[in-house]
């Protein structure tokens, strides 16, 4: 008898390979030719197992024959040594469409293993099968998943296994090994006799609802992009075309948990006359000749909108639905793999596991904002089918181009282009030239040693840097350093481009911008509020001690309206030199500051202030002057602005964390899986 070595070591020198008999198997021998990336990611497995590990995830493209290689290494894992009587194999899928695929190339690959399914109530298994394909609805009721015993398994294979993550999942996958934890407390871990190879394949192999695939695989162990297989022409060669669309996306719900759009939501701006008529206009003129188009939509109100503008146009176009009968969505595959069905509309039913070699258009109706869902979706249309006539798959996507939202995956996003980009039947190529030449444009082709400074236009405007915090050390704590240059009173600035000048006991000088309002353009208002007492006196008699404010002038920029205030405090509330009390540079300012100006800042700053990064000094050592722009700053509203503006920084820096995450969470690549 011919079998392979107990310690899973590959020998495996040809791509065609002779698949051993193993116990339970029938004697006959039969071939199998691989190419050489499956070949290499059976070897890459091999390893890993050799290796001790018992939980790993291999990434393959669609196309790229992912059943081929898990059925090949099926047969390639013997029965464990302390376990000789394990010799059966399990493969859990997410549909009856993946469970009734796995089943038929299992058996043709290997006609003499009993091959069984296990799915609903028109399909239940023995459990004593060689293969047994179960779907994980059917797994999650007890008595069904009692019939695959620990002991009398030898392998188990997850197609769709970015999956696994999920409770459901989790709780099927603890049943066989004990590291896998389930969720329901009252559970008992198994004992099995010894450890069952989990081994999970996906075409997208991460989550972008942060589920951690780290609680279920240890390690993914091959990856392989679908850029590469094209180019190395083991997937069809791909024509893409992006349609810019009216398309406001800016008020469309994002889920919290996966941090993709909201159907319902999204659809109301999808679905409508408008969109779904460019939709059937792009196809009819970029993809009329196509014989297999598969489009996705939103939802299912989409679906049949979409349906019938595409009927409306007078092109035979047919549905598929979450609502469609089992008997009628077969028959609608079926008609539609044998080219009787031009267009077919769907959501969300044929993004996964659909084989359906002769697709050679597809239209993504749906934005998204998940690279696993684009690619699931393009990935329809990129198996080879020379037996159709298939040369290449048509990609057709539209692109918002009103509210530009940050994350949404495209045509020219997927190849590190500007969403803006132009793309009209272009190929995979075509658009990594494009990227590379716009990475070479970005370094810059200026040449290190040249001297442009004569090319630089003088400036048309000024900007102005106010530091909000009332406590930062810039300046004299004047909160704007630019004001400096604009006047030498002791002007502060407030937040929010707001300045103000404190009169010595007399009132204070207000400066703040007006926007633009009813053909009135944008402004700077000037207003002196007058101290009628003293602030103990008024404290007292529990009444303002101040008048009303006062509108002194209007200006165009903010150095007029300092100037025009300088003008009038001079004229109008200080004379001759009591006025130089105002200076920035007074030698009053230039004093320690009083223990009744140290008491009021140590008050009003407070623990959460003097913890912010070392930026003040002890109040110990502030002069007069400083203590004065604190105080001034604090009493009119720099602190509060500082704080609201500290938590909307927060709140965008948090959102762009989570962002920055779930992007990362997208990113596959071969080597060890984070555990929740």
């Amino acid at each position: 008898m011919t079998c392979l070595q107990a310690s899973w070591s590959s020998r495996h020198s040809k791509l065609r390979v002779l698949i051993p008999k193993t116990r339970g198997f029938a004697s006959s021998v039969q071939s199998v030719v691989l190419r050489p990336y499956q070949q290499s990611c059976l070897d890459a497995c091999h390893a890993a197992l050799n290796a001790g590990m018992t939980r790993i995830g291999v990434s393959l493209p669609t196309g790229a024959g992912k059943t081929t290689v898990f059925t090949t290494l099926l047969s390639q894992i013997p029965s464990p040594k302390q376990s000789p009587g394990a010799s059966r194999s399990l493969i859990i899928v997410n549909s009856i469409e993946l469970a009734r695929q796995a089943a038929a190339q299992a058996e043709v690959i290997h006609s003499d293993w009993k091959v069984e399914i296990e799915q609903g109530t028109k399909h239940k298994a023995t459990g004593l099968a060689d293969v047994t394909i179960a779907t994980y609805q059917t797994l999650l009721q007890p008595q069904r998943l009692a019939k695959f015993r620990p002991e009398d398994l030898k392998v188990i294979i997850i197609d769709e296994a970015h999956h696994a993550a999920a409770p459901s999942y989790r709780r099927i996958l603890s049943h066989f090994d004990p590291s896998i934890k389930n969720l329901d407390p009252t559970f008992q871990p198994p004992s099995p006799p010894h450890l069952i190879p989990i081994i999970g394949f996906s075409a997208t192999f991460s989550r972008h609802d942060g589920l951690a695939l780290g609680s279920v695989f240890e390690r993914i162990v091959y990856h392989r992009d679908f850029l590469d297989m094209i180019k190395e022409q083991w997937l069809c060669d791909v024509r893409f075309t992006s349609v810019k669309a009216s398309i406001n996306l800016q008020g469309v719900i994002v889920n919290t948990r996966t941090g993709d759009f909201n159907a319902a939501s999204l659809a109301h701006i999808i679905n409508t006359d408008t969109i779904n008529h460019l939709v059937v206009r792009a196809w009819l003129d970029r993809a009329s000749d196509r014989k297999s188009t598969l489009v996705f939509c939103v939802n299912l109100a989409h679906v049949r909108q979409l349906t019938k503008a595409f009927q409306d146009f007078g092109v035979e176009a047919r549905c598929l639905h979450s609502g469609t009968p089992e008997n009628e969505r077969r028959a609608l595959i079926t008609d539609f793999k044998a080219g009787n069905c031009p267009v077919l509309v769907n959501c969300a039913i044929l993004t996964e596991g659909a084989d359906i070699p002769n697709i050679d258009c597809v239209i993504i109706a749906r934005p998204t904002r998940s690279r696993n869902v684009f690619a699931q979706m393009i990935g329809r249309g990129m198996r080879q089918s020379p037996a159709t006539g298939k040369i290449d798959c048509r990609i057709i996507d539209f692109v918002d181009s009103t509210s530009r939202v940050s994350g949404v995956i495209s045509v020219p996003t997927l190849f590190g282009l500007d969403p803006s980009e132009v793309i009209d039947d272009e190929s995979t190529a075509d658009l990594k030239a494009r990227a590379e030449s716009a990475i070479s444009r970005n370094l810059g082709d200026i040449p290190a040693n040249s001297d442009t400074r004569d090319d630089i236009p003088e400036p048309t405007s000024i900007t102005y840097l106010d530091y909000d915090d009332p406590f930062a050390l810039v300046n004299g704590f004047s909160g704007a350093p630019h004001i400096s240059r604009l006047s030498p009173n002791a002007w502060v600035g407030c937040g929010n481009n707001i300045h103000v000048l404190e009169c010595l006991g007399k009132g204070y000088m207000r400066i703040e911008p007006v926007p633009e309002d009813e053909g009135n353009p944008a402004h700077f208002r000037a207003t002196y509020t007058e101290a009628t007492m003293h602030a103990s006196s008024a404290k007292q008699l529990r009444i303002s001690p101040f008048m009303r404010k006062r509108l002194i002038m209007s200006a165009e920029s903010l150095p007029d309206a300092i100037k025009g205030c300088d003008t009038y405090v001079t004229q109008k509330v200080f004379r001759g030199t009591l006025a130089l009390g105002l200076l920035r540079n007074s030698r009053w300012r230039q004093a320690p500051a009083t223990h009744s100006q140290k008491a009021f800042i140590n008050k009003r700053r407070g623990k959460r202030a003097m913890d912010r990064g070392g930026v003040v000094e002890a109040t110990e050592k502030l002069t007069k002057g400083e203590a004065a722009n604190i105080i001034t700053r604090l009493k009119h509203g720099a602190y509060s602005y500082f704080e609201k503006k500290a938590k909307e920084e927060r709140k965008e820096l948090q959102v762009a964390e989570k962002e920055r995450l779930r992007i990362a969470r997208e990113t596959v690549q071969v080597g060890p899986l984070n555990s929740p």
